[in-house]
């Protein structure tokens, strides 16, 4: 779907009712992502970080309407271009949780430590709490708080395809760090072991930077979930 596999990375979100673009963004390589319906190329733009013109570029190449922003939590690199993209698509955006909400308030200040420049502050139009759902085309995600890495941080999860984008909390090989303000290690490891190891060994996700993983894999292999570290 693009010729630009550096800046768009095409992947697989389930079984053919749903297709996704990776867009990694800004000097962290954040995975941006792109997933629509297949049945009616409806779309999301979960963590819109920065770099608009190539999120904009690989929602023209895939051809689809998005009609909403989704955010995994608050954390510069997941945000910075979300108030744009908003304005500019005209749309709402979703999540995260409001325990994320003092950092949406200073996304500017963030930016500057950063050296991000053009980043707003915004609120959501909605904010997500644990059990509460959210659709794209004829796609039902339902939302888990796992906060450790932000307070307010969120996953997406799709019963149907297995799926899961789970933001900063889990990585393939590690886990979100939890040195930055409002994080808390113990309450991280929590989130996982509570809310998405039980999902199942099935599940496969996309996480907020490298490579995407499964629960099992990492319930086998990651050094923070099988007391190696």
């Amino acid at each position: 779907m693009s010729n630009e596999p550096d800046t768009a990375n095409e992947t697989s979100a389930g079984p053919s009712k749903a297709q996704a673009v990776i867009i990694p963004v800004t000097p962290f390589q954040q995975n941006c992502t792109l997933i629509w319906c297949t049945a009616t190329s409806k779309a999301v733009v979960i963590d819109p970080g920065g770099d608009l013109q190539q999120i904009s570029k690989a929602i023209t190449q895939a051809g689809v309407t998005v009609d909403q922003i989704w955010l995994t939590h608050g954390h510069i690199d997941h945000v910075g271009a979300a108030a744009d993209l908003r304005d500019a698509l005209k749309v709402g955006i979703t999540g995260p949780h409001m325990a994320d909400k003092y950092l949406l308030d200073h996304v500017v200040e963030s930016g500057m430590r950063f050296g991000m420049t053009g980043v707003r502050n915004f609120t959501p139009d909605r904010w997500l709490n644990e059990g509460d759902t959210v659709s794209v085309g004829e796609l039902t995600f339902e939302i888990f708080h796992c906060p450790g890495h932000s307070p307010g941080s969120v996953v997406y999860f799709n019963k149907e395809m297995r799926f899961a984008h789970v933001g900063d909390v889990l990585f393939n090989g590690s886990v979100g760090r939890s040195d930055l303000p409002g994080g808390d290690h113990a309450t991280l490891i929590k989130s996982i072991t509570d809310k998405l190891l039980p999902l199942g060994d099935d599940v496969g996700f996309i996480c907020g930077h490298g490579p995407g993983s499964s629960i099992g894999h990492e319930r086998m292999t990651n050094p923070f979930l099988n007391g190696l570290a």
